[in-house]
């Protein structure tokens, strides 16, 4: 059974693994530092909670439907190193650690009172409240691997 970011479990579960995050958590792939990972899973959540929104990159209405059903037909993690959407790369590369990780831990738990019965991602388009859960859950769970917590 896949994992959702609208079951309580799973977001303490996510909040245990952020808090494990410290100065010195290192990357084992990508780009970003643990500062930069805080920021794009905050903006992230936030563009699903629908608090920020960024137009539809045309790429996505290519293939973003493809994508979508290829990242949910199991359980598996998300591949590492996969692109991030340019609004979504995050330039600031220091800041303070505990209040990005406060910040973000307020944001997952606004998933609480989530109501919205579909919502449109700036690269997988239209997605079910359900598809929604399943991938905040694999994104947030993606950053954390990434950073080996």
């Amino acid at each position: 059974m896949m994992k959702t970011i609208f079951d309580k479990p799973t977001r303490d579960e996510l909040i245990t693994r952020i808090n494990s995050l410290s100065e010195n958590s290192a990357a084992q792939w990508g780009k970003m530092n643990v500062h930069q990972m805080l920021k794009h899973g905050a903006l992230c959540d936030e563009m699903y909670l629908g608090k920020t929104q960024f137009k539809r990159a045309f790429i996505g209405r290519l293939f973003g439907k493809m994508a979508l059903n290829a990242s949910l037909k199991n359980d598996a993690p998300l591949r590492r190193s996969t692109p991030t959407l340019p609004s979504l790369i995050i330039a600031e590369t220091t800041g303070d650690l505990q209040a990005e990780k406060n910040r973000w831990i307020s944001i997952i738990g606004e998933y609480a009172d989530y109501s919205k019965p579909e919502f449109v991602h700036t690269f997988f388009g239209k997605m079910t409240r359900e598809q929604l859960g399943y991938m905040a859950y694999k994104h947030i769970d993606h950053h954390l691997r990434q950073f080996n917590c």
